[in-house]
């Protein structure tokens, strides 16, 4: 019997995957800065740009499960929903936090989430299809391996 604890189709983890985290959510918000007008980086740095995809990644990765499980009951009525007013919290949480990074209202929040998100989506869809063609490769050798009897 084999019992593999990794498998290819798991998120990164670790300071390399939050570091591609970062660098995709950085070139999401430099794109829908451009999209947005509601939604900017004063002096338009690169740094505070690399900045706020870092803050945006911490907070997603900390504050946002706490903010599901509190509003667990909302988001079971709004049907999954609410989910995106949780988004819209993050990107003012990270206004609040980062100084040059700045949002007009709710409403840009809001928005800006729901581009992030699609964007982040889009940047994410080679790795996932390289991921998903590793697995079916190593699914594809491990059926070489089912014909033989397990020997205890």
């Amino acid at each position: 019997m084999r019992i593999d604890i990794n498998t290819t189709r798991q998120r990164n983890s670790g300071p390399m995957g939050f570091l591609a985290r970062t660098i995709v959510l950085t070139l999401a918000t430099i794109i829908a800065i451009r999209i947005l007008p509601g939604v900017g980086i004063d002096g338009g740095s690169l740094w505070a740009a690399f900045l706020t995809g870092m803050v945006i990644a911490l907070l997603d990765n900390f504050i946002r499960p706490i903010l599901i499980f509190i509003t667990l009951p909302f988001t079971l009525v709004t049907l999954g929903l609410f989910i995106f007013i949780i988004n819209a919290v993050i990107i003012e949480m990270t206004a609040a936090i980062v100084g040059p990074f700045w949002v007009e209202s709710f409403g840009y929040a809001l928005l800006f989430s729901l581009v992030i998100t699609l964007l982040n989506y889009l940047m994410e869809l080679p790795n996932r299809w390289l991921n998903r063609n590793v697995y079916r490769e190593r699914k594809e050798n491990d059926e070489e391996f089912s014909d033989y009897e397990e020997v205890e």
